[in-house]
């Protein structure tokens, strides 16, 4: 079963290209991406990873993170586009 995660992130630049990614709500939360198209895939196996490191140390996950309900989810996206 797929599980969704709902977090904001915060993408900063990189003088030598790509994005330094991290999120407010969950300060573990650290990783890098050169493309837009890897964020999704990137951010997922981080949260992964930190939530292992939450069951680990018996940590709870952060209020907000697990998103359990079916109604929609309302999100901003950052689209690269060559104009």
């Amino acid at each position: 079963m797929t599980q969704l995660y709902k977090t904001p992130l915060v993408l900063e630049p990189q003088r030598e290209g790509g994005w330094t990614v991290t999120s407010p709500i969950v300060p573990e939360l650290i990783t890098e991406i050169d493309d837009l198209v890897d964020l999704n895939r990137v951010v997922s196996d981080a949260i992964l990873a930190v939530l292992e490191l939450y069951r680990d140390m018996g940590k709870k996950i952060p209020a907000g993170l697990l998103e359990e309900s079916d109604a929609p989810v309302w999100f901003e996206s950052l689209v690269s586009a060559n104009v």
